[in-house]
Order: structure tokens, then sequence, then C-alpha cells
């Protein structure tokens, strides 16, 4: 082993390993140690593997995708970590080897999701309503997991996604996952702890008089996978869901949720078991509600509030995600309509009536 004084008086170690292969291919393998006085404090650890290595911006990016750096004894792929003092910088790479860049994912322009907020541990995302979260049946490949996962890995931000919560297919709104299994553990346990807020708008069937109110009971899975009340603590899990009616539309109510647990389904079940089932669940409604013209193949339930405790820092996270614009234009439509409406229904007076308001009205004035 061979040292010498590396960049900013920091020590830097060249050594030579073989591949344990039949090639039995040479490895460089160099170290770099970020001293307090270091010029690469703040600045990009890229910078300092371009130092280390050589080579190219497009062979240092190659080193990344090859898992050929190791920050601080753990293997890392985001080009643009930045660094601090006392951080262990560790390239291993074969000798005379160019590492080409991994072919990235073209950028979809309707990949199904957009970034809230991404840092090292955590990242928030808002997911479109067509997505499923999760794979269900091993026929559905490009999942929200799967997308998420691909932005990270191949972005060079961390490990990969692992899940916390999950969305039904069908609806929008805000959704986090892990960046590492740590992480995805401790949000996790919050999540069971009930201590996330999570806060849904949705548009349900009916009228509903209540300014507020709650739906607690136990959900057990039927056939096809239904999810329904029953009174057999024993047969469910308890779910409680909390509501406050925004505004009431013709034929329909605006509400938030807020959910004090999370049981699949649970939102669309508890509203369609009160007869105001969530417009669009085809899965639940009641065919005292079909005729109501939801023309959109996702439903009205978007999660539009999700806060929580960062897992590393302890900070309070709160992000919010707007109405979609199926609801908004739904609802503009359905006021324009019972505007319309309540024109039509005005009974017209008669010639007779005219006449008399046109002779108070000039008595008025004479006197």
């Amino acid at each position: 082993m061979l040292a010498i004084g590396g960049p900013a008086g920091y020590p830097l170690r060249f050594t030579s390993e073989p591949l344990i292969s039949s090639a039995a291919v040479p490895f460089l393998s160099r170290e770099l140690l970020i001293a307090p006085s270091s010029a690469l404090i703040r600045g990009r650890i890229d910078r300092c593997v371009q130092e280390l290595a050589g080579g190219s911006r497009s062979h240092v990016t190659g080193l990344f995708d090859h898992d050929c750096v190791v920050l601080n004894g753990r293997v890392e792929t985001n080009p643009g970590c930045t660094l601090s003092a006392g951080d262990q910088v560790h390239v291993r790479f074969e000798e005379n080897r160019r590492y080409s860049p991994r072919r990235r994912p073209q950028q979809q322009q309707h990949r199904g999701f957009s970034i809230v907020f991404e840092d090292r541990h955590v990242i928030v995302v808002e997911k479109s309503a067509d997505l499923l979260t999760v794979p269900t049946d091993g026929r559905e490949p490009h999942t929200l997991l799967y997308r998420v996962n691909e932005h990270v890995k191949y972005e060079g931000r961390g490990r990969g996604a692992f899940v916390v919560h999950r969305l039904d297919r069908g609806v929008s709104g805000l959704l986090m996952f892990g960046k590492t299994k740590e992480d995805a553990k401790l949000m996790q346990n919050q999540f069971r702890q009930r201590k996330p807020e999570r806060q849904y708008d949705a548009l349900v069937s009916g009228i509903i008089p209540q300014d507020s109110g709650e739906f607690r009971s136990f959900l057990a899975t039927g056939k096809n996978l239904t999810r329904y009340s029953t009174d057999d603590e024993d047969d469910g899990q308890l779910a409680v869901t909390h509501y406050q009616v925004v505004e009431r539309l013709p034929d329909t109510t605006h509400v938030t949720v807020q959910l004090e647990t999370g049981r699949r389904n649970q939102i669309r079940v508890h509203f369609a078991e009160a007869q105001h089932p969530v417009l669009g669940d085809n899965r639940y409604r009641s065919d005292l509600w079909k005729e109501i013209p939801w023309a959109h193949k996702r439903f009205a339930l978007h999660a539009s509030t999700l806060g929580f405790t960062h897992p590393m820092s302890g900070a309070p996270m709160r992000f919010s995600s707007p109405l979609p614009a199926e609801i908004t234009n739904f609802m503009k439509f359905s006021k324009r309509l019972d505007k319309v409406i309540q024109q039509d229904l005005r009974v017209p007076r008669s010639d007779a009536a005219k006449a008399k308001a046109k002779d108070r009205k000039q008595k008025r004035r004479r006197g």
C-alpha cells in the first residue's frame, strides 16, 4: 500500500487487489478521509470521486451506477450527495476499465406521480388516480412503487423506495415512501401508533344532514376482497373515520375526512354503508345513486393532507395537495346546473300582477 498526500492534505491510499474470479482482474482501491479544513466540505461527492479515480464526468457517474463508491461504509449511489468533515470516501474499481453510466429510463410526460418532498430518508409524492400503489396479483408491474423506486435508484438518490402506507387505485393524492428499509420501518411504526395526520377530500352521494360525524366499525373481508362492517371484533379490524361537511351541493356533499385508522377501503365502505357512497365507486355504490353524472374513471376521493414526524430529525412535516380538476370541475358544474334549475322553477308573474306592481310604484313616486 502506498500512502501519499491527497487533496487539501488528507490521507489518500492507493491499493491494488485481485478480483476473486478466474480472470483475476486487478482492482484499484482508493480511500479519502475528509479533513475539517478540506475544500470539499459541503461539496458534491462526485467531485471527490473524480479526484480519486480520474476520468470524465461520464466515467464518474458510471462508478456510482456500478456501486463502486462507498461513503462511511455504505454504498452511495447519489453523485450529488454533499460531504461533511470526517466523512470517509472509498472508491473500488477495475483497472483500465471505463465505467459507463447505466441507461436512464426515458422521462415519461405522464409517469403517474409528482414529487412533493425528497431527502435522504423519505420521499413524498402525489399519486395519480389511475395507479396501483403496489402490485396485487403480479400482473401489474408498473405500479407507483415501481415508478418511484425507478426514480430513486436511477436518479442516484438512494437505494430505492420502500412502502409505508397505500392509496387505493382510483384515489389520488399524497403518499410517502421510505428510502431505506430502516426509514420505512420507523414510519410504519408511526402509522401503527396512529400518529400521522391524514386528511382526505371526498364528494359523496346525497345530502348529509349532520355537519360532522364519526363512523366506527370492525371491517372484515368478504368474497372478491370486498370489505364490509361487522359487529364481531374477532372477525374484523377496528376502523374509525371522522368527517366534516364542507359544502352541500345538489345530490352530493363535499366532506373532509380524517382517518384515525387506515384500513383498506375504509372511507369508501363507511360512507357507502351510511347510504352516501363516494362518487365513482361502483363497487360499493347503491343503485339509489347511479344516476349522478360522474363521468370519470376514478373516485371523487383525494388524499389532500399528510403530516408526520421525520424519521431521523424528528422535525414535524406537513404537506397539502389541491383538489384535482375532476373534482373541482364537477363541483362548479353542479353549482351552475342548480342555478339554472332554480331560475327555471321561478313562477312568472301574470300580466295583472305586473300592472298592479307598476301602479304601486308610480303612486309611491307621486307621494
